[in-house]
């Protein structure tokens, strides 16, 4: 069953893509996240999803634990467990306001940055936002009416696991049920 909320995200290649900054001040209605932690996942992933669930609808792909792609065989790095999270906000916020909200997010999860170089990186929670989807209304974005996906530039191509759980997300349908 293929969920309508996400019908239009089967082609990744069709949707607009945009750079974060140009859309800071834009209403967002909803958005496709990507989790991921290389340290107690176990414990930070249920944090997250329950303040995310605190913005609004929250339907989560399965957890996949991954290798770090940095990881090399002289620098070895803890697994990533990775998850994709659809959010339907119950209430709209700006795109700046979310990715505050994300990193505010983080912190409570205790993540540190490190800043080290030759340090490896245990990161509690990380917040991506992979894909936006604005508030129902004519913009200079949109094309007509209706609003659509719109990719994150910086973000695109997406990881191998970033594609799998937003491929499970809407084949299951598990958005928006």
């Amino acid at each position: 069953m293929m969920h309508k909320a996400l019908i239009d995200l089967q082609d990744f290649e069709r949707l607009q893509r945009e750079e974060p900054e140009a859309l800071q001040a834009h209403s967002v209605t909803a958005v496709l996240l990507a989790l991921g932690s290389n340290y107690q996942a176990e414990t930070y992933l249920p944090v997250a999803q329950a303040q995310l669930a605190a913005l609004g609808q929250v339907q989560s792909s399965t957890a996949f634990q991954n290798p770090d792609f940095t990881a090399t065989v002289e620098h070895p790095k803890p697994d990533y467990t990775n998850q994709c999270v659809h959010l339907a906000l119950t209430t709209p916020m700006t795109l700046q306001q979310l990715q505050q909200t994300f990193k505010d997010l983080e912190g409570d999860c205790n993540r540190c940055r490190q800043t080290d170089a030759n340090q490896v990186r245990l990161v509690t929670m990380d917040i991506d936002i992979l894909l936006i989807k604005l508030a129902d209304k004519k913009n200079s974005l949109s094309k007509n009416d209706k609003s659509k996906w719109i990719i994150m530039k910086d973000r695109y191509p997406f990881k191998s696991h970033e594609t799998a759980g937003i491929n499970e997300l809407i084949a299951e349908g598990l958005c928006g049920k």
